[in-house]
């Protein structure tokens, strides 16, 4: 009987009939693989004590009521974890090449470490004697974990069965291969399987691990997605080169808030938590400039304060430029479509460039207000008082939707300093900690009371 094959891209995850140099779907070149399946089925022994057989939904024996977590003493780590480590966990943590992820995970397993949590860190990039020299630099070769240097999946679990860790770091799931299957390390179906035997492995044994994955060139993990499903947790460690912050930020996370972020810096010493982001992120920003308005978000369960930065200036003959750093292009897009239809003030001829300052990216709505503000104090030249914030949600009409969260917005900037918030009509601002709020209605006002333009 013939064999039923497939390939898989290994770039964006597209299943295809037959192998090709080039992806249909993302374009990109020798990515495709063969699917080789695993040599043996499923294990005959399950995840649970059931086996399949269904239970009562309120029916919990012990070993089903919920753990301690584990704390490691980094408070930012153990806020995007949900409150601490939570045992028998698999968490997938992905970031650029040279980010700091392996710095990172070396610094957590040494807290986690000094915390009593018997930790085993396995490299699959360096050797041993690289990865201590590491550990020197950053003053951390006194921590009691262990260490290994190896490939091998079989290996590495049997080092794992046999040393009883309550917490595993595998640096990096693409360098690891499982002798069961035909595939080069790093092909979809190593990356698949590996994942898969070190979950059923942790929730088994208990045993909490973290697996390190790269990421291709749109940003994204590298490997096929099922793998982010597999997991219980998925980080993504980001920043800019140029900047020192580094951002932590949790995608999905069975155990906690699947949108909280931690903040650290990266300094000669390895990565040291920011306890007040806001105030890093404002640190240098001196007096009131045009094109400059602070955006007051929400990042997860905390506050954060950021400066947007716009710059509006002629285009040369063609067509107009638009450059985005740190926000989602498409919606200055739409901010600039609603101020030229709605409010009169156009952006034609003329290039619009757009940042986020600190390396920060913003996702959230809330953010559009500030945007308008800062691209209108560029066009018109006039700056915005220097101890106000910004914060709504534009609609494609021209008015101003209120967005969650407006009092611990407002209570973050009064701690700060900051004086005065312009804001939607409908806001639901509470006491404002002795702060001037000025609402409004729609962009036209903000237009015409902030910036006298029309």
């Amino acid at each position: 009987m013939a064999k039923d094959l497939s390939f898989t891209c290994a770039n964006c995850g597209a299943s295809h009939a037959k192998w090709s140099g080039r992806c249909e779907d993302c374009g990109a070149w020798n990515t495709i693989s063969e699917d080789v399946p695993l040599a043996a089925g499923p294990s005959k022994k399950g995840l649970g004590a059931a086996r399949g057989t269904p239970v009562p939904l309120g029916d919990l024996s012990s070993e089903d009521r919920p753990l301690a977590r584990d704390l490691s003493g980094m408070g930012e780590l153990d806020r995007v974890l949900g409150g601490g480590l939570v045992p028998a966990s698999a968490i997938l943590v992905g970031g650029d090449p040279g980010i700091g992820k392996s710095t990172l995970l070396l610094q957590a397993a040494a807290a986690f470490a000094n915390a009593g949590v018997k930790a085993i860190y396995v490299s699959g990039e360096e050797a041993a004697s690289q990865v201590r020299l590491r550990a020197r630099r950053l003053g951390l070769a006194q921590a009691p974990v262990q260490l290994a240097a190896e490939t091998n999946l079989r290996n590495i679990l049997t080092t794992l069965e046999k040393e009883k860790p309550a917490l595993a770091i595998i640096d990096s799931i693409q360098t690891m291969w499982l002798d069961t299957v035909d595939s080069a390390p790093g092909s979809v179906s190593q990356v698949r399987s590996v994942a898969h035997e070190l979950t059923v492995f942790a929730k088994r044994h208990g045993i909490s691990v973290i697996l390190v994955g790269h990421v291709t060139k749109e940003g994204q993990i590298a490997g096929p997605r099922v793998v982010e499903h597999m997991v219980d947790t998925v980080l993504y460690f980001e920043g800019e080169r140029g900047h020192q912050f580094r951002i932590l930020r949790a995608v999905k996370n069975r155990f906690g808030p699947a949108d909280e972020i931690g903040v650290f810096e990266m300094t000669g010493d390895g990565l040291t938590e920011v306890a007040n982001p806001s105030a890093l992120f404002l640190s240098d920003r001196e007096a009131a400039s045009p094109g400059s308005a602070v955006f007051a978000g929400i990042e997860g369960t905390r506050p954060v304060l950021c400066e947007i930065q716009a710059l509006v200036s002629p285009a040369p003959a063609g067509q107009a430029r638009r450059s985005v750093v740190g926000w989602d292009g498409s919606r200055l897009a739409m901010i600039l479509a609603v101020l030229e239809a709605r409010c009169g003030i156009p952006f034609a001829g003329l290039d619009v460039y757009l940042n986020v300052a600190g390396g920060l990216r913003v996702s959230e709505p809330a953010a559009d207000l500030a945007v308008a503000a800062a691209l209108l104090s560029a066009r018109e030249d006039a700056s915005l008082p220097r101890q106000t914030v910004v914060f709504g949600e534009i609609s494609l009409s021209g008015t101003l939707r209120p967005v969650g969260q407006t009092e611990t917005r407002l209570k973050e900037a009064a701690k700060l300093g900051f004086e005065a918030a312009i804001v939607p009509d409908r806001s639901k601002t509470g006491p404002a900690a002795g702060m001037k709020v000025q609402k409004m209605p729609d962009l036209a006002a903000l237009v015409g009371d902030v910036f006298g333009a029309g």
